[in-house]
């Protein structure tokens, strides 16, 4: 896990990152819900592969559906980190928008740095499964609990370079928020509904960015 990454609390009843066993419970649940999906994902499940036992697990989340918005507030936390370390020193915002964009049709791979957790997993967790951690009827009381901070604070990160190319534009959040979805959106359509997008014989990564800049480029304009 990364040090710089701070979640907030009301994830959790304890920090995961503090111990070894919360790291594990991270890294291990990650390779689990890829593997078998959030459905058929359980702590016992969990506890088994671990080698541990559901009480302990049940220590760090009172339930699967926190431990989801655990993992994707994470992945929102880090794509944000990714998105500044590459663009702090760019002060074209036009260059800032197109290397946004990249990171974001890129970011299934994996980050070699994070020992213990891999991204390119997580990923695969956030497009088929990140959507189930806000379309719930305790959505509001989530919200207002602050659960999906790292998401807004990224929507916000991204409708501020939106706002430098064209001041005037009216819908920089709910354009942010578009491309976000839309990055994950569009690789699931490709992967298992392709009907739903297109396929122009390039790379489905290719396909996603291209789609993102006129998009977004075009809406600007």
């Amino acid at each position: 896990m990364l040090s710089y990454i701070h979640l907030n609390d009301r994830l959790f009843l304890r920090n995961p990152q503090e111990t070894e066993l919360g790291r594990r419970l991270i890294g291990e649940s990650v390779r689990l819900i890829d593997e078998i999906g959030l459905e058929q994902f359980t702590f016992k499940k969990l506890a088994q592969r671990m080698e541990s036992t559901e009480a302990s697990l049940y220590r760090y989340f009172e339930n699967k559906h926190r431990l989801l918005g655990y993992l994707v507030s994470w992945y929102w936390a880090w794509l944000g980190h990714q998105i500044r370390f590459h663009t702090h020193n760019v002060p074209n915002p036009a260059q800032r928008l197109r290397l946004i964009l990249g990171i974001l049709t890129r970011a299934h791979h994996d980050d070699p740095t994070t020992t213990g957790l891999d991204e390119a997993a997580l990923y695969r967790i956030v497009v088929n499964e990140a959507s189930k951690a806000y379309l719930t009827r305790g959505v509001d009381a989530d919200d207002q609990a602050g659960l999906f901070r790292e998401y807004k604070q990224l929507v916000a990160h991204i409708s501020a370079v939106l706002g430098e190319l064209n001041p005037a534009y009216p819908y920089p959040h709910a354009l942010a928020s578009t491309l976000l979805e839309a990055s994950r959106k569009q690789l699931f359509f490709a992967q298992h509904l392709p009907s739903l997008t297109n396929q122009t014989g390039q790379p489905t990564e290719q396909v996603i960015y291209c789609f993102l800049e006129n998009l977004a480029f075009k809406a600007l304009a």
